[in-house]
């Protein structure tokens, strides 16, 4: 058996936990034994030995790393994720972040995170950038493809020192990589139709939408396709497998 790949999750519902993990695995095509979780929303991160791991995954969060008046959990998982950040860097260690873990990133990396680029919950058509063609994760994916994203808050520019592989129209940054192998997107790679909608039900009150919407919101993701998102989560843990 080879290393494992750590999961690390920042959503306090155990509902929408659970339905995360299990999307992370079914499209990184990851059996159980190779997967490690954290709860990061419960205590912080633990101390974590990257060399035990494959690689990391981190998952979306009602969190904002823009929020002015933060919990005394959020600040200090902001304050470990910096920490582990730091060494993550210094290894080129592999590393994909989704939604929030994008935020994370992209402010650990400089960039202004605010509520500018928001976006409305549901589908939405991306393009690659030539850079994008050409990465390891995407490549020979069409120019634009289609995700499952919702977020109140975004980098506002490409983070300083790391290379955008995915734009978007309402949303300008939505995949950036650091290094060579420090991946982050700010549409969901997991994300289904059946996951979206247990979100867009448990979420309701959030602040993502107006809870009124919520059925339409359900309605307006019968249809879509999303097997190129969902292949980035199983290409990442294919390249990094050990």
């Amino acid at each position: 058996m080879g290393k494992r790949f750590l999961v690390i999750q920042l959503r306090p519902e155990d509902e929408t936990a659970d339905d995360e993990l299990d999307a992370i695995r079914r499209y990184g095509c990851l059996d159980a034994a190779e997967v490690t979780r954290v709860r990061a929303e419960i205590a912080g991160l633990p101390r974590i030995r990257l060399d035990d791991y494959s690689g990391v995954i981190v998952g979306g969060s009602p969190f904002d790393v823009s929020a002015e008046d933060k919990s005394a959990i959020q600040r200090q998982i902001e304050q470990d994720f910096s920490r582990l950040f730091e060494e993550i860097e210094a290894l080129d260690f592999p590393f994909l972040g989704c939604c929030s873990g994008n935020g994370l990133l992209g402010a650990y990396c400089g960039a202004v995170v605010s509520k500018k680029f928001g976006e409305p919950v549901g589908g939405a058509m991306v393009t690659l950038t030539e850079a994008g063609k050409e990465d390891p994760l995407l490549e020979g994916f069409p120019d634009q493809i289609r995700v499952l994203l919702g977020h109140k808050e975004a980098c506002d520019e490409v983070p300083p020192g790391t290379t955008l592989l995915i734009r978007g129209e309402r949303c300008p940054v939505q995949m950036f990589r650091l290094k060579q192998n420090i991946y982050a997107t700010q549409f969901h790679p997991e994300g289904d139709i059946a996951g979206f909608t247990l979100r867009i039900n448990v979420y309701r009150e959030h602040g993502y939408f107006p809870p009124g919407e919520a059925a339409t919101l359900i309605q307006s993701l019968q249809g879509e396709r999303l097997a190129h998102s969902n292949l980035i989560l199983k290409r990442f843990v294919e390249r990094y497998r050990s």
